[in-house]
């Protein structure tokens, strides 16, 4: 079968608004959307509504839904990845069955493996015969794009055919798309900053205003500095959307998965709690381990990431850990 349609692998509210901007873009192009629950997809295809994340807003006309991922390999070369990270392994696995090596994959989830590390396009070359793979990261909250606010995003590759036809699917009068060539520093920046944005969401939490989040904000970003310094990520990069731009959003905006599990924390909920009652992902919360990990490894000092490890897998009061932070020596801001 003919590759006729672009795919979009994961029915939650980002992956539903991926669909949803693909059909409003200049190109408009055929879409199918990959999802497991059989109601869900009914829902879209026959109401325009997605029931489970996004129950208020009305998607655009022509999504196409399917529960085969062979049904999606074969009528789909350009594919987009939003998947919790979780499970991207396994998935990209049984996908890899079905692929070629002109399929073009693009991430579009924002986390790193439990265990290795390893960001999602690494997983991808892994797992399947693809090299042409990228990753889309920006500030861009699912709500706010599907109501049609002003919004941007980058797509990073090594392989400008993945930018070029990333940008042609997607751009549109209300969605930028912007390239950038640092993989690994928009994947790095994409995945660090959920754990930033719990700390905000504490910050919050605690009833501390604007001095305190912006504080957060800023030393964390000096902590995401250094994983890319360390790793090889280029410094801009943390000046553009997938950086400054997304940190602002995610610990900024209610709308963030990540700031209301700090934010709930801080008011007392367990972890626990808060996931059984959250219909979606935190990634942050998985993140903070690995990033710890990761940071343990390297030798890079990551005080706020350590607080927020701490405060979501160890019980930690949340006024404690911010006391501990506010405690320590300070040095120098920029080096000398």
């Amino acid at each position: 079968m003919e590759a006729s349609h672009i795919g979009v692998l994961g029915g939650g509210s980002w992956g539903t608004a991926i669909a949803h901007i693909l059909r409003t873009s200049k190109a408009s192009p055929k879409t199918l959307l990959w999802l497991r629950d059989p109601d869900t997809a009914q829902s879209i295809t026959r109401e325009r509504r997605n029931p489970k994340y996004l129950p208020d807003l009305e998607l655009a006309d022509g999504i196409e839904t399917t529960g085969d991922l062979h049904e999606v390999a074969q009528r789909c070369e350009l594919i987009f990845v939003v998947v919790p990270t979780k499970v991207m392994r396994p998935v990209m696995n049984e996908l890899g069955n079905h692929l070629h090596a002109n399929h073009v994959l693009v991430s579009c989830s924002k986390g790193l493996e439990p265990g290795t590390a390893r960001r999602m396009t690494q997983i991808f070359r892994e797992e399947t015969c693809c090299l042409r793979v990228g990753a889309l990261s920006g500030p861009n909250l699912a709500k706010e794009v599907v109501l049609g606010h002003p919004s941007a995003t980058v797509v990073a590759s090594d392989y400008d055919e993945v930018v070029t036809r990333s940008q042609e699917a997607l751009f549109g009068p209300r969605f930028r798309v912007y390239g950038n060539p640092d993989l690994l520093g928009v994947e790095l920046c994409g995945a660090l900053k959920n754990v930033i944005a719990i700390a905000s969401g504490v910050a919050e939490g605690l009833g501390y205003g604007d001095n305190t989040k912006t504080l957060l904000v800023t030393r964390g970003l000096a902590e995401l500095s250094r994983f890319l310094e360390k790793l090889g990520g280029h410094p801009k990069t943390m000046a553009g959307l997938a950086g400054m731009g997304d940190l602002m959003a995610t610990c900024g905006s209610p709308l963030s998965r990540n700031h209301q599990v700090g934010l709930r924390i801080a008011r007392g909920q367990s972890l626990e709690q808060i996931q059984a009652e959250m219909r979606q992902v935190a990634e942050g919360v998985n993140t903070v381990k690995v990033a710890c990990e990761l940071g343990a490894r390297l030798g890079i000092s990551i005080p706020i990431s350590r607080a927020v490890f701490q405060l979501v897998h160890e019980g930690r009061p949340a006024l404690d850990a911010i006391t501990d932070l506010m405690t320590i020596v300070p040095g120098w801001e920029v080096d000398r």
